[in-house]
């Protein structure tokens, strides 16, 4: 049997996935709103960090997720930055 062995990227990588277990709980319990700059913030936050761990143990199918659910987060957060916006002229 191998022994475990984790690294500070790992570390990283788990905060994202932190962020990211936390985002969707708090949208499947109604604690946040997906049209809230919140729920986007931390799916891309959870996507960065993610990425970054990926970058030491590199995994090409979980590199390609984790890059497109930080583009999408990306985007929704600028759309809702923009909806409020509007919502406030």
């Amino acid at each position: 049997m191998s022994e475990l062995s984790l690294g500070w990227p790992d570390l990283v990588g788990f905060v994202g996935v932190a962020f990211l277990l936390s985002s969707y709980a708090g949208l499947q319990f109604g604690k946040i709103s997906a049209e809230a700059p919140l729920y986007s913030v931390l799916n891309a936050l959870a996507a960065l960090l993610i990425l970054f761990s990926l970058i030491f143990s590199f995994n090409a199918a979980s590199f390609v997720i984790e890059l497109f659910w930080l583009i999408i987060s990306l985007v929704g957060l600028v759309r809702s930055l923009r909806k409020r916006a509007k919502e406030s002229e």
